[in-house]
């Protein structure tokens, strides 16, 4: 059993004021594992009330990039003697295979940070330019970061929402999703035997009322939140309204273009991954793919082989591919839609449906054939093992299609032209979009546009996005530039 008792505000651990604790569901046995501290609007306060005197009176604001990235990576060091114990959690958490979660929440989730502290090595905060008038540009801390974090990547998720805001210079509140709650622990703990100053991170576990009362608090400066794009339209009403900065990376429902002359043995297992990755339950997963007329029975073939190949089962088996849905309703709501897709004429190669186990959410991957672009099924996130395939004439109706969404966040594009694949690639609408593969590369910005959001992650420009511009204007030659006026 997992159990939390204490919240982590400001550097301390306190009892919350109120005594309610949220229950952790284990979504392959349905099981409750553990339990966390609730916060209430009175612990996002305190946090808040300490993470400001952080910023205004302590010592971080104004210390150096070094002097933030050695801090940053004692905390890594201090995690990875407990990485193992880590990756057991958050598979009980969320259901996510023990194989993949090394992949996620070791690998790429300790290689973000060592790009986030690569990136703050390079990053310039000070800028002389010359001109009429000389001036220096400064890159100044934004202030206290509110960080609300999604359940379908925990700790990685933990990870880069703390690490970057604190690199700026920014005290941080992080609010992990209550389906998720217990990793984000052993970030404050690690941070703790780093020898993090004082207010400058709070871990408040929640529901949408502390998410909501943490975004409204005059004392918050800026918003980090990946999530539903319906929670973020909410989100940034507030932080438009305040004038308060925000970094919004919200759902998607991303195109793979696969070209006439796509070499497929390369193609075919990148749409797998990108389509039925962590089950789906991604919000850059490409789960349309749109091919060229003439290889569409190959493609709807192997995306149906590889569905079928794929295991479904125990999260801690290393064989395993596929977990469970988070929860019960996550996996009604990816039937339900299936089914109307299905009345509404697609064809399903590869079925999906219940596997047959004893206990657990899970969904066999669905591959549907002959779906509208148009439709439901190919214009909402579904958030579940289920990819549409869908034919088009030309590159330009490809373009054209990948385009017709309300969404713009991932993508990709397979050709054996590297020309070819990058014109389409410039044309597409999206934030980030790959060649020849399905990729999350934490070493250069990601995010959205259109309803996936706003802002990027990642790279300088995710350090930047925590930033405030002050231009710095020396008067020793004002009188020169008054007389060329």
């Amino acid at each position: 059993m997992y159990k939390r008792d204490h919240l982590y505000i400001g550097g301390e651990w306190i009892a919350p004021s109120d005594h309610r604790t949220i229950p952790v569901r284990n979504p392959a046995t349905e099981e409750v594992i553990g339990e966390a501290p609730a916060a209430v609007e009175s612990d996002v306060d305190r946090a808040v009330a300490a993470a400001h005197q952080a910023f205004e009176h302590g010592p971080w604001r104004f210390a150096s990039m070094a002097e933030r990235v050695e801090v940053v990576e004692r905390m890594c060091q201090a995690l990875e003697p407990r990485l193992d114990e880590i990756l057991h959690l958050v598979t009980a958490e969320m259901g996510v295979p023990i194989r993949i979660s090394r992949v996620l929440h070791r690998d790429m989730a300790i290689g973000s940070v060592h790009n986030a502290c690569a990136a703050a090595r390079a990053l310039a905060t000070e800028e002389y330019r010359a001109g009429r008038v000389e001036a220096m540009i400064r890159l100044e801390p934004v202030g206290v970061v509110a960080s609300i974090a999604p359940w379908n990547g925990p700790f990685l998720q933990a990870l880069y929402k703390v690490v970057y805001p604190l690199l700026a210079g920014c005290p941080v509140i992080l609010k992990p999703a209550p389906e998720t709650p217990l990793d984000a622990f052993y970030v404050a703990e690690a941070f703790e035997a780093a020898g993090l100053p004082p207010g400058l991170l709070s871990i408040l576990p929640g529901g949408p009322a502390v998410g909501a009362h943490l975004v409204q608090h005059p004392d918050v400066d800026a918003v980090f939140f990946t999530g539903s794009t319906e929670t973020g339209r909410k989100i940034g009403a507030v932080c438009g309204h305040d004038m308060k900065r925000a970094v919004l990376e919200l759902g998607g429902k991303s195109a793979a273009i696969v070209l006439d002359d796509a070499d497929l043995e390369t193609a075919l297992p990148a749409l797998s991954n990108g389509a039925f990755g962590n089950t789906g339950q991604n919000c850059a997963a490409t789960s349309r793919v749109l091919v060229a007329s003439s290889r569409y029975a190959e493609v709807i073939e192997g995306l149906a082989d590889s569905a079928t190949a794929l295991r479904v089962g125990d999260p801690l088996d290393e064989s395993t591919d596929l977990g469970p849905l988070v929860s019960e309703a996550q996996r009604d709501r990816v039937e339900r839609m299936v089914r109307e897709a299905i009345t509404d004429g697609a064809l399903p190669a590869a079925p999906g449906g219940r596997p047959g186990l004893p206990r657990g959410w899970f969904l066999r991957p669905t591959v549907l054939a002959a779906v509208d672009n148009r439709s439901r099924i190919a214009q909402e996130e579904i958030f579940g093992p289920v990819v549409c395939v869908i034919p088009f004439a030309d590159d330009a109706e490809a373009i054209s299609m990948a385009n017709d969404s309300p969404y713009g966040l991932h993508g990709a594009v397979y050709s054996a032209d590297d020309d070819r694949a990058l014109d389409v690639a410039r044309a597409v609408h999206t934030g980030t979009i790959s060649v020849n593969g399905f990729l999350l590369n934490s070493e250069q910005p990601f995010g959205g546009v259109k309803a996936s959001g706003i802002g990027r992650k990642y790279g300088p420009e995710g350090l930047r996005e925590f930033m405030e511009t002050k231009t710095v204007n020396f008067a020793r030659n004002a009188a020169t530039f008054a007389l060329q006026e």
